[in-house]
């Protein structure tokens, strides 16, 4: 399973691998790939750096729902810094390389707008996503753009549909609606 993300923390040129052997979270230890790590690791954009996982979070929130659904597994956590989409979408196929390969990219929608005027925001990006539009995704849009876009040139090269799960904000659940970040979730399917 690849859990894909940007990094917040530490610039650096690419997509970065950990030398981790696993992700730990109070629900228990979460083993890395590491002969999917080995396939990605010679493209010339990927790079080991611990430093950029060291203080991240854009990965590890996403692990304990993940361990709740599916108990075991492993997982292939990517960082994504100055990386385009296409490279983003290459690291994507080729870690699949034709198996049926889960992937989960990480994003906020917007930050700390208004509470209406993140809904509309955020509803101009979902339309983006749905339409595959991934060259209008900025890091206005989501601070994951990046690995959004790449999911989204990957997908369509392999003929999957967007469909929407959920968009919604911290606004309906945190009850400050001053300042608020947007979130969003989709499936792709065949």
């Amino acid at each position: 399973m690849v859990v894909i993300g940007p990094a917040h923390y530490v610039p650096f040129r690419g997509i970065a691998i950990p030398t981790a052997h696993a992700f730990e979270t109070p629900l228990g230890r979460v083993p890395v790939a590491q002969d999917s790590l080995a396939s990605i690791a010679a493209l010339p954009f990927v790079s080991v750096h611990d430093a950029a996982h060291a203080p991240e979070h854009a990965l590890e929130v996403e692990l304990p729902f993940l361990q709740m659904l599916l108990q075991r597994f492993e997982i292939i956590p990517l960082l994504v810094g100055d990386a385009t989409p296409d490279e983003v979408a290459e690291v994507l196929r080729t870690v699949a390389d034709g198996a049926d390969i889960l992937t989960v990219v990480s994003s906020d929608l917007s930050h700390y707008y208004e509470y209406e005027a993140a809904r509309r925001l955020d509803a101009a990006t979902a339309a983006r996503i749905e339409r595959c539009a991934w060259e209008e995704l900025t890091c206005d849009n989501a601070c994951g753009f990046l690995p959004i876009a790449g999911m989204l040139i990957e997908g369509v090269r392999r003929g999957l549909k967007v469909h929407r799960l959920a968009l919604s904000n911290s606004g309906e659940t945190a009850g400050d609606r001053r300042r608020v970040v947007g979130y969003g979730a989709w499936a792709f399917t065949e």
